[in-house]
């Protein structure tokens, strides 16, 4: 066994057997911002055999504060977060397996992506995409940790699907826009994120061992600013209705649209345009017919064409971030005219 994980082997509830499990486990992260990176750094440093990094968007100057594996180079180059996350965690740990995917999580690529691990961490921003790994993960049987963190405050929870009740069982319906504050709204600081994600790290280890007497049976609730700790315990919340594990209807990996999907990103004045069926899109040839309209930025990646007041970034696999706008039509009205169906 590799001498770096001699500390950790010296943990006797891990020993020498719990790091091979550790080192034969395969494991999805989907989001690769604050939590992501954290989740991802604690991963592959404890020797996760294989790690999947999964995030749609890039590096910008103000997710430096706290997403701990990027730095200015990246935000300045616009790297996909999935891409300068998993060069650097390269870096680190030669020995595991790391997984960069520069895509949205749908309901199109969803399975694909998260059914051939053994753990899937959530680290997003938005509890449309946790109800969509719910669905996987119950339709699936894989295991999966709950984490969200904003201002001061975090939560987490360990989802056994068939075990515990599952994310539908303890919030039925997602919150409406608005109604929930988030880093773009109420800001963030940097410590709360380490906490949370360190709390689903360390589930995500026992359940990875087969430690399951040492697992946390509560939603656990912290607020750093105001030294307050709650565990709200669910052992009881499983419900026999539920429409996802009760009822087993998997409504969220159910395509809403044949035209794609527009998305609003919260607190960026940012829609997202999502394309209906999987597809690739040549940069190159998009370069040569947006440059004559006006400034294109290109790098291995992604491109952004900058068109009065609106940026368009460009993703391989269809997708286009419209920037400059909250609204859903006008979106697409640019997206139709700069880059077609």
């Amino acid at each position: 066994m590799d001498i770096r994980y001699s500390r950790q082997i010296l943990f006797a509830p891990i020993g020498p057997t719990g790091q091979e499990k550790l080192g034969t486990s395969r494991v999805a992260i989907v989001g690769m911002g604050a939590l992501g990176t954290v989740l991802a750094n604690h991963m592959v440093r404890a020797g996760i055999g294989f790690v999947r990094l999964i995030d749609r968007d890039f590096v910008e100057p103000s997710n430096l504060q706290r997403q701990m594996l990027y730095d200015e180079d990246d935000a300045r180059q616009h790297l996909p977060k999935a891409m300068a996350a998993g060069d650097k965690l390269k870096r680190i740990n030669s020995q595991v397996t790391i997984e960069p995917i520069v895509a949205d999580l749908t309901p199109y690529n969803a399975e694909r992506l998260l059914t051939d691990v053994d753990l899937v961490l959530d680290a997003t921003d938005n509890f449309q995409v946790r109800y969509l790994i719910n669905d996987v993960c119950v339709k699936h049987e894989i295991p999966w940790v709950y984490g969200g963190a904003v201002s001061a405050k975090g939560m987490f929870a360990a989802i056994r699907p068939g075990i515990t009740p599952c994310l539908r069982c303890l919030f039925p319906e997602a919150p409406k826009p608005g109604e929930t504050p988030t880093c773009d709204t109420a800001g963030v600081i940097g410590p709360i994120i380490h906490v949370i994600a360190s709390y689903q790290a360390a589930e995500a280890m026992k359940l990875l061992i087969g430690a399951d007497d040492a697992l946390n049976p509560h939603l656990e609730h912290v607020d750093l600013w105001l030294n307050q700790h709650q565990q709200l315990s669910i052992s009881s919340a499983r419900r026999s209705d539920c429409p996802t594990c009760g009822l087993r209807q998997f409504v969220y990996l159910e395509p809403t649209s044949d035209e794609g999907l527009a998305t609003s990103l919260c607190g960026r004045n940012t829609i997202q345009i999502s394309p209906a069926v999987e597809t690739r899109l040549d940069l190159e040839q998009l370069v040569e017919r947006l440059s004559p309209l006006g400034k294109v930025e290109r790098n291995p990646f992604l491109l952004r064409f900058h068109i009065g007041e609106h940026t368009l970034v460009v993703f391989p696999d269809g997708r286009v971030l419209v920037q400059g706008t909250d609204d859903p039509a006008l979106a697409r009205s640019l997206h139709a005219r700069y880059i077609g169906a």
